[in-house]
């Protein structure tokens, strides 16, 4: 996205009160402690094994490594994992 439309984009949104990552279609990541993440706004599961996971978002590739991975919910753009979490990181696009 254009740098002056994302820019306005995130300046109405702090005007209107409306999430950034709902405006930029951006990932929202939330960890709670090692155990459980939910990652709103992804494109889509590009692997699932029980030690990574590579999730597809509009800014790259998400990469999560850890042991006895498992979908606790799935529904739309949002998704909860379980498992025992060890690194989170950005690929970038790929």
């Amino acid at each position: 996205m254009n740098n002056k439309i994302q820019d306005r984009f995130e300046k109405l949104g702090e005007k209107l009160d409306i999430p950034r990552e709902a405006i930029l279609d951006v990932p929202k990541i939330t960890i709670i402690s090692n155990t459980e993440v939910t990652i709103e706004n992804h494109k889509g599961i590009m692997l699932f094994e029980r030690e990574e996971i590579k999730i597809r978002t509009s800014i790259g590739t998400l990469s999560i490594l850890g042991q006895d991975f498992e979908i606790i919910f799935i529904g739309g753009t949002t998704m909860v994992l379980n498992g025992k979490f060890k690194a989170i990181g950005y690929l970038g696009d790929e």
